[in-house]
């Protein structure tokens, strides 16, 4: 009597999944496909299968484990055995690991597959990216060809295919084991092209330009992407068709600059503004907004304007204002006097001869 945990070479409390596994790995290793012409390899290919269809089934793995046996003869597979049924599952998922050896597996071949995407960049103004703008693009995507209705043929220039007789398949034996996969000389279509239509050049299909009106969403930012679901390539085999995918760059402002949902902005003021204080009116994306400063502002300083930022998902972010203080030039006589008292009467002395350095120097004796 065989012993089916031994041939896999799991326990005999092994779950599903690593019968499966294991299955799998020696399935790999014995298939006849990848052993030509090695009848030890053939034969332990066939025990491995024997082994699984009992141990992958609940009740005959049950029905062995008690009696040693299952009902059935299933130490005698018939050298017709057809894989395509009773391991269905299992080589479609091997097909999608080792295409080589299983990628004309039909499982794999009539399913419906999804077009091909589509990929255009569109340039916007900053303005239009923070409020939000309607725009039009133009795309070029395939349609199929009006002139051949896809077939890729002429008029009286298409015939069923004899290889597979129209069916789009072909089924042949390999060892004791049957496969059914897509006919190689007309591609699963049933039919030959005996002369390629004018209009196409054979391939079915042309492209075509099409205009679409894109809505920005407000707050839009460099970078992102708009997805447009189905107005890609069209599909195959009933699939559906690709996505179109807009790729956003914002142009850069002359002024504001943008991080997230913030702005931020550096003014000039004067050296009288910063010591003094003022009371400003600066530019933010929402028009004018009042800025106070206060005495003794410093150059570099940054204020925080509350709201005033990119609105995203109603959202409002901040604007940030940096301050830089300017240092007048091309004094006049007069202005040279009043800073010069303004020095004296702050007790700082114009005329001191150690450089920078001593200075430092000095504070730390």
């Amino acid at each position: 009597m065989k012993d089916y945990y031994e041939i896999l070479g799991v326990s005999r409390n092994a779950s599903e999944e690593e019968i499966k596994k294991r299955f799998r790995e020696l399935a790999i290793k014995y298939h006849p496909d990848r052993n030509p012409d090695n009848k030890e390899a053939e034969e332990k290919f066939k025990e491995i299968n024997e082994a699984y269809s009992v141990l992958s089934d609940p009740k005959k793995r049950a029905q062995y484990d008690q009696f040693g046996r299952v009902d059935g003869d299933y130490s005698d597979f018939d050298s017709g055995f057809n894989f395509s049924s009773a391991f269905d599952d299992l080589f479609a998922d091997l097909s999608s690991m080792f295409g080589d050896l299983f990628g004309d597996y039909r499982y794999e071949r009539r399913r419906p597959q999804k077009g091909d995407d589509i990929g255009i960049n569109l340039e916007i103004d900053f303005k239009e990216a923070v409020f939000g703008a309607k725009k039009e693009v133009k795309i070029k995507r395939r349609k199929t060809c009006p002139k051949c209705k896809g077939t890729g043929a002429a008029k009286d220039g298409i015939k069923t295919c004899p290889y597979c007789r129209g069916t789009g398949e072909i089924s042949y034996s390999q060892g004791f084991f049957s496969f059914t996969k897509t006919c190689p000389k007309c591609g699963g279509t049933g039919r030959i092209v005996t002369k390629k239509c004018s209009n196409c050049g054979g391939v079915g299909y042309v492209y075509e330009e099409e205009k679409l009106e894109i809505n920005i969403k407000q707050g839009i930012d460099d970078g992102n992407i708009i997805r447009i679901q189905g107005k890609g390539n069209p599909g195959k085999y009933g699939g559906p068709d690709g996505d179109l995918y807009i790729y956003i760059h914002v142009k850069e402002h002359e002024f504001f600059k943008r991080k997230g949902r913030d702005i931020h902005i550096e003014i000039p003021i004067s050296m009288t503004q910063a010591a003094l204080g003022a009371t400003l009116k600066v530019p933010t994306i929402w028009g004018e907004s009042e800025l106070v400063i206060p005495p003794g502002t410093q150059s570099g300083h940054i204020f925080t304007l509350k709201h005033r930022g990119v609105e995203l998902n109603g959202i409002k972010g901040n604007q940030y204002v940096k301050v830089r203080v300017l240092v007048p030039t091309n004094l006049s006589k007069r202005q040279r006097e009043l800073l010069e008292e303004f020095a004296k009467e702050s007790g700082e002395d114009l005329t001191y001869k150690d450089s920078i350095l001593d200075k430092f120097k000095n504070l730390f004796k």
